[in-house]
């Protein structure tokens, strides 16, 4: 299992950065070295601290496709990726070649600490739940079960909710107000996968349906 994760994790991650600098096309660009700073020790992080306190978490997080997952899903897993590699390119070209975005750096700063904070909130759920897999599927083999301690007892969909922490932080960081609008493209994939994804729990996960009646909330209390 290491070996899977540290090829898989350094591929994404090479990509990442052979993407963001490819279209920068200027290697002295310190928000992107910035950037892939935070993404690499947040990943290797998280991975040690998986290896230690939960491996069987970790194992069901290093692929997005999965026996049982959803057909829809792993379309929109695909559409996800290449728009978070045209995302990228996006930033890099509006900060750095173009120009078209010019951010102080207490901005940059603040979007660094913005991503970060949302990688740590990321441990709180992954602390209360181990059926945290990135694709949607009932882990019948791992006898899942409904979790609503933790940010579970708050909202039903917490990762995407932390998420929104580093998807707002990132153009920050980089320096694109243009990257910006894609937050919201992002937020309105994110949606309708967690309304199906509630769907799926329903019919297939006991206790679900209670769970949901508990916890009004998907993603922002006293939102939505």
């Amino acid at each position: 299992m290491r070996t899977v994760l540290f090829v898989r994790t350094g591929v994404w991650l090479g990509l990442m950065g052979a993407d963001l600098f490819a279209a920068a096309g200027d290697l002295a660009w310190w928000q992107g070295w910035a950037f892939l700073a935070i993404f690499v020790l947040g990943s290797i992080g998280f991975s040690l601290w998986l290896i230690k306190r939960d491996p069987a978490l970790l194992e069901s997080r290093l692929t997005l496709n999965q026996r049982g997952q959803a057909g829809w899903d792993r379309v929109f897993l695909l559409v996800f990726i290449g728009v978070w590699f045209a995302w990228l390119a996006l930033m890099a070209l509006d900060a750095r070649r173009w120009h078209l975005s010019h951010l102080p750096v207490w901005l940059n700063a603040t979007g660094g600490a913005l991503v970060i904070l949302g990688f740590w909130a990321t441990t709180f759920v992954f602390r209360a739940n181990s059926f945290a897999a990135p694709v949607v599927r009932v882990q019948r083999e791992r006898d899942q079960r409904v979790i609503d301690t933790g940010p579970y007892a708050v909202v039903r969909h917490p990762m995407y909710a932390f998420a929104m922490l580093y998807l707002i932080g990132m153009p920050l960081l980089l320096g694109s107000l243009y990257g910006l609008p894609f937050v919201l493209l992002f937020v309105i994939g994110i949606a309708p996968r967690a309304v199906a994804e509630e769907r799926l729990l329903e019919r297939e996960l006991p206790g679900y349906a209670a769970y949901k009646a508990r916890v009004r909330w998907r993603l922002i209390p006293g939102v939505w």
